[in-house]
C-alpha cells in the first residue's frame, strides 16, 4: 500500500505542476477574439486555414450555428474514415497488404474515432494499413479531442459572457485547439516516447530469429490427425506508433496501434513511459479546470471543480488497488503465493504485465476510465470482480472525473448546475452559478445530458442480453458474461473505448449497436450542452450578494461530489448487482 500511495502522490504532484501553466495557455487560446490577428508561425498557419474556409469561419456563432458546424464536421470525418477503410487495399503505405475492412467494422470504427471513443473490435496490426492508421485514425484523434475542447470553451463563454448572442466560432476553436495545444504537446510526447523505445517507422514487419525455437501443434483437416510444426522466427509488426501513441493519450482517445494497446512493449516499454502516459491522459482535462477559473474571473471555481474530481478519483484508486491486491481464492488451494513482497507484486497478477505490477496497473485502469481514454496496460477482464467494477462505475459516472478532453469538464459543469439547483430548492432561493440564474430551460437540457447515457447503456445491455446475436459472443457464462456486455455498452455510450475483452464484439450486431451508442452518447450530450451555453450567454451576470451560494468552498465540493455519485451511478445499481457484485459473492462465498 505504501508504494501505491507514493506512486499516487507523485502522479498528482506532477499532474498539478504541469496542468497549471497549460491551463493559463488554454485560457489565452480560448479568450482571443475569432478575428484576432496575433503574430507568430502558428497564427500565420491559423489565418491561412481559416482563409481557405471562407468568411464564415471567423464570424461569431450562436449555439445552433455552432452545433450545426460541429455535427457537420464530425459527420464528414466519419464518412472519410469509413471510406478509407473500405478501399485501403488499393491505397499506398500498405506494406502488409491489408485487405479492405468489412462494412460493419468500418462503420463502427469510423464512429468510434470521430466520437473520441476509439473502441476497437479488431486487431490493429492485423487489420489497418499504415495509411489508415495515420490519415484516418490518428487524424481523428486530433479532431475529436479538439471538438471536445471547443465545446467546453463554448460553455465557459456562456458563463463568462455578459448578455451575448455568441458562444464563439467552432472552426476557430477547433483550429486553435489543434495548433496551439494538441499538436505541440503531441510532438513533445512523441519524441520522448520514441527515445524510450516506442516504434516509429514506415517499415513492414520484421522476422526476428527466436533464441529458443517453439514447437506447436497444427490441427488436422477433414479428420486428419494433428501435426507438429516448429517456429524459428517471430513476426514483429512495425509502424508509426509513437506519433499515434502521443495523441492517443493527450486526446484521451485510447485506440492502440497494436491489439494489446499500452500493454504492448512497443507502445509502452517501461515504468517511465507508463507514468508519462498516465500524466498525458489527465493533463488537458486538469488544465481545463484552471482555464475555466481564469475565463470566468475566479480561479477558485476551477480549483473547486478540480478538487471534486480529485476526491472521487483518489477514492476510486484506493478501491481498485485494494481489490487487485487481494488474492484470488480459487488459486489459494493450489499453493499459489499471492503475498506482496520485495520480490513480487502479489495479489491478482492475472492479465497484468510484470514490468508494471499491481500498483501501476491499478492506477492506469482508474486513470483511463476516469478519463474517457480507454487505453489499457492490463486486461480489465482479468481484474477481480470489484476491481473490474471500479472502471465500470467510473465510466457510468458519465466520464466527469477528469473525463475526456473537454467532455469531462463540461459534464462536471452540468452536474454543478444540478447541484446549485438542488441547493436552491433547499434554501428557497433562485439557483445561481457563476452569476447566472439557472432556470427551467437549463434544467431540462441538464436532464437530457445526464439521462442520455444511462438510457443508452441500460437499453443497449437489455437488447444484447435478450438477443441471441448478443449472447453468442460471450466467452464466459453467468455473472461475468453479463459484466462483459454491460462493460462494453457502458464503454461505448460513455465514449471510453476500453473493454472486458472476453466479449467477441466484432460482429454485425455489436458493431451496429455499439456504433449507434457511441454516436448518440457523444452528440446527444454535446447539443444540449451547447444549448445551455447559448442560454446562459444571453443573460446578464448577477453581482455576488450575501445570499449567493458560495461555489468554491468545501461545502460545495462535498455537495457536488455527492450529486455526481448519487445521480451518476444510481441508475446502474441493479445492473451492477447482477454483474460484478454477484460475481464477487460467488467467488468469495465458495
Amino acid at each position: 500500500m505504501t508504494d501505491f500511495l507514493l506512486l499516487l502522490a507523485a502522479f498528482l504532484a506532477v499532474l498539478l505542476a504541469l496542468a497549471w501553466p497549460l491551463g493559463a495557455l488554454m485560457a489565452r487560446v480560448a479568450s482571443r477574439p475569432a478575428n484576432d490577428s496575433a503574430g507568430g508561425i502558428g497564427a500565420r498557419v491559423e489565418r491561412g486555414l481559416l482563409r481557405l474556409a471562407g468568411p464564415a469561419a471567423t464570424q461569431e456563432q450562436g449555439w445552433k450555428a455552432y452545433a450545426i458546424a460541429l455535427i457537420a464536421f464530425n459527420a464528414v470525418g466519419a464518412l472519410f474514415v469509413y471510406l478509407l477503410q473500405r478501399v485501403q487495399a488499393s491505397l499506398p503505405l500498405n506494406p502488409e497488404g491489408m485487405a479492405n475492412v468489412s462494412p460493419d467494422s468500418s462503420f463502427n470504427t469510423a464512429i468510434s474515432f470521430v466520437a473520441n471513443t476509439n473502441w476497437q473490435g479488431y486487431s490493429g496490426e492485423q487489420t489497418m494499413s499504415i495509411l489508415t492508421q495515420m490519415l484516418g485514425l490518428a487524424c481523428q484523434n486530433f479532431f475529436s479531442a479538439a471538438t471536445g475542447i471547443a465545446v467546453v470553451f463554448a460553455l465557459i463563454r456562456g458563463f463568462a459572457a455578459r448578455s451575448s448572442a455568441s458562444i464563439g466560432n467552432f472552426w476557430v476553436d477547433v483550429t486553435r485547439s489543434t495548433l496551439y495545444v494538441l499538436l505541440p504537446l503531441s510532438i513533445v510526447l512523441a519524441v520522448f516516447l520514441s527515445a524510450q523505445g516506442v516504434v516509429q517507422n514506415f517499415s513492414s514487419h520484421v522476422d526476428a530469429k527466436l533464441l529458443e525455437p517453439v514447437t506447436y501443434s497444427v490441427p488436422g483437416t477433414d479428420g486428419a490427425p494433428a501435426t507438429e510444426a516448429r517456429a524459428e522466427t517471430q513476426t514483429i509488426p512495425m509502424g508509426p506508433v509513437a506519433s499515434q501513441e502521443a495523441i492517443k493519450m493527450l486526446g484521451t482517445n485510447g485506440g492502440g496501434y497494436f491489439n494489446a494497446n499500452s500493454a504492448h512493449p512497443f507502445e509502452n516499454p517501461n515504468a517511465l513511459t507508463n507514468f508519462a502516459q498516465m500524466i498525458a491522459i489527465f493533463l488537458i482535462p486538469a488544465a481545463l479546470c484552471f482555464a475555466f477559473g481564469r475565463m470566468v474571473g475566479d480561479i477558485r471555481q476551477g480549483w473547486a471543480v478540480l478538487a471534486t474530481m480529485t476526491l472521487l478519483f483518489v477514492v476510486a484508486c484506493l478501491a481498485a488497488y485494494a481489490a487487485e491486491q487481494q488474492a484470488n481464492p480459487l488459486l489459494t488451494p493450489l499453493g499459489v503465493d499471492a503475498a506482496a513482497s520485495q520480490f513480487q507484486s502479489g495479489g491478482n497478477m492475472e492479465g497484468k504485465e510484470t514490468r508494471f505490477g499491481i500498483a501501476a496497473s491499478s492506477l492506469f485502469a482508474v486513470v483511463t476510465t476516469a478519463a474517457s481514454c480507454g487505453a489499457v496496460n492490463a486486461m480489465h477482464d482479468s481484474f477481480m470482480p470489484l476491481g473490474g467494477m471500479v472502471p465500470m462505475v467510473l465510466m457510468q459516472f458519465g466520464e466527469v472525473i477528469f473525463g475526456g478532453v473537454g467532455s469531462g469538464l463540461y459534464g462536471m459543469l452540468v452536474f454543478a448546475i444540478l447541484a446549485v439547483f438542488i441547493a436552491g430548492l433547499m434554501i428557497g432561493r433562485t439557483p445561481e452559478y457563476l452569476g447566472k440564474k439557472i432556470q427551467a430551460y437549463e434544467m431540462k437540457m441538464a436532464a437530457l445530458v445526464i439521462l442520455v447515457t444511462p438510457c443508452l447503456v441500460l437499453l443497449g445491455t437489455a437488447l444484447a442480453v435478450t438477443s441471441s446475436s448478443g449472447t453468442v459472443g460471450v466467452a464466459n457464462p453467468g455473472a461475468h458474461g453479463f459484466s462483459e456486455i454491460l462493460y462494453a455498452v457502458t464503454s461505448a455510450a460513455n465514449n471510453n473505448g476500453s473493454a472486458f475483452a472476453g466479449l467477441s464484439a466484432n460482429t454485425p450486431f455489436y458493431n451496429s449497436l455499439l456504433g449507434l451508442a457511441m454516436w448518440f452518447g457523444r452528440f446527444a450530450v454535446i447539443v444540449p450542452v451547447l444549448a445551455i451555453a447559448g442560454s446562459l450567454a444571453s443573460r446578464q451576470r448577477l453581482p455576488v450578494t450575501s445570499g449567493t451560494l458560495p461555489t468554491h468552498g468545501p461545502m460545495f465540493i462535498g455537495m457536488l461530489a455527492a450529486v455526481v455519485v448519487l445521480v451518476g451511478v444510481l441508475n446502474y445499481v441493479p445492473a451492477l448487482a447482477l454483474g460484478p457484485v454477484v460475481e464477487h459473492l460467488q467467488l468469495f462465498g465458495e
